[in-house]
């Protein structure tokens, strides 16, 4: 039997970063500032020991540091701020690389994205710690930053040389799209360049995403292409026509698409295509293989949490997007109106309710000395029992509790928060003879009237 080979697949904006600085297109400030910075260290000089680039997305911060540490032999040690947020993992992780040297003796740079991700007063000393370790690296320490003027950052600002990259010019993304096609042996329409960098907003790695999606689907990228395939880089896609553009997508890159322009992250996505998998497909097979491919994105879902493992969002997408929209084979599409899932409404309903339930959990666990969710379901439920039983010494105890009589009423059940005009909530049997009692009065009025 012969197998087939499976064809590599490599995204664009990997295969063609540049390798050395002149390969870098544009940013010509940014590179005098950055290169005249990196040759201080090699003299042993530098005036600040660190840099913060900082520019919006996809103009190539990252790009250009890898481009001069593969023109001047450097080693990145390349982490992200936002998977060490704390000072234990700055110190743990970051630290030995900037304070010790390579078994080689090869030069080292690290790098450090989208530190504006990190906040002072919730990330634990997270921009502290940075600032203490640039003050004892014996390495350059690159920063990078959408918006580096937060607050928070003043401190990292001081002690850094900053180096801004400005949004990028057509001519210069129109020049890099064009090049890729022509390495890729792919018609291509100078206008339609035009477009995927207008719509973009001047995001070369968003451009070049585009320019790859159109390509490898059509085999050729035209105006009527990316006019009708490529958004708009700022525009966010709500709920209903992110679910429409789902249900109709004939390629899986354009479903994976709606999902990454959506409102709504991909949990509360699983719930709307809950809702509406039905009421947009009517031949059953068609139904039962949209709710399998749901199923399989909730199981993966729940491994990702469990496991804390995200490299399983990549499956949920999958399975999300292109596993419901090619689930449509029989369903002729029609136009109809999504409902909006009733357990996000019934949670939206029920949120005063739960909060109180909470804060009632943790006043009883403080005083319990045990777990909110112990309290939640051993304590609580305890306390309504013994309601049950004996009102008197039950409200004793809650009082001793320092409950409020809000949290009091969710716990009994009663999440109305108003009194009762009797001080107490009748049972069923007597709201049922307190009903006949009153029907009984009215009928000997009628008969006393007559």
């Amino acid at each position: 039997m012969m197998v087939m080979e499976a064809k590599s697949y490599t995204p664009w904006i990997i295969k063609y970063r540049p390798k050395k600085i002149s390969d870098y297109i544009d940013q010509d400030e940014a590179k005098t500032i950055l290169l005249t910075w990196i040759k201080s260290w090699e003299r042993g000089t530098p005036t600040k020991k660190s840099a913060l680039m900082y520019g919006p997305p996809g103009v190539g911060k990252t790009s250009l540091v890898e481009a001069i540490a593969g023109e001047f032999g450097y080693e990145i040690v390349e982490t992200n701020a936002s998977d060490f947020r704390r000072k234990d993992d700055i110190e743990r992780r970051i630290k030995p690389a900037a304070t010790k040297t390579t078994l080689s003796g090869k030069r080292r740079i690290i790098l450090i994205d989208e530190v504006d991700g990190l906040s002072g007063t919730a990330d634990k000393g997270g921009i502290e710690s940075l600032f203490e370790l640039v003050s004892i690296t014996r390495h350059p320490i690159i920063m990078t930053a959408n918006n580096p003027f937060h607050p928070d950052l003043r401190i990292l600002r001081d002690v850094s040389v900053m180096i801004e990259l400005k949004k990028m010019h057509q001519r210069d993304v129109v020049k890099v799209l064009k090049g890729i096609c022509e390495k890729e042996k792919v018609l291509c329409e100078d206008e339609a360049l035009k477009i995927i960098h207008s719509k973009n907003e001047g995001d070369l790695r968003s451009s070049i995403n585009d320019l790859q999606s159109i390509a490898e689907s059509f085999g050729r990228v035209t105006v009527d292409l990316a006019n009708q395939l490529v958004y708009y880089r700022d525009r966010e896609i709500n709920p209903f026509d992110t679910l429409r553009t789902i249900f109709t997508s004939k390629y899986s890159w354009q479903s994976k698409q709606a999902i990454s322009h959506s409102q709504v992250d991909p949990d509360t996505l699983i719930e709307w295509l809950s809702e509406n998998i039905p009421l947009q497909l009517s031949e059953p097979e068609d139904v039962y293989l949209a709710f399998q491919a749901l199923s399989r994105a909730d199981i993966y879902k729940g491994m990702m949490k469990k496991t804390q493992n995200y490299d399983f969002l990549a499956y949920v997408i999958d399975m999300i997007g292109p596993g419901i929209s090619l689930s449509r084979k029989k369903t002729k599409f029609k136009w109809i109106k999504y409902e909006y899932p009733k357990r996000i409404k019934l949670m939206g309903e029920t949120k005063k309710a739960r909060e109180l339930l909470n804060s009632a959990s943790q006043k009883i666990a403080k005083k319990m000395h045990c777990s909110s969710s112990t309290a939640k379901s051993e304590f609580i439920p305890a306390l309504r029992a013994m309601y049950r039983t004996n009102k008197s010494e039950a409200e004793k105890i809650m009082r001793s509790l320092m409950l409020e009589d809000n949290e009091i009423k969710i716990i009994l059940g009663s999440s109305t928060g108003e009194k009762e005009s009797s001080g107490e909530a009748m049972d069923p049997k007597q709201q049922k003879e307190s009903q006949k009692g009153s029907e009984e009065v009215q009928r000997k009025r009628k008969t006393s009237k007559k």
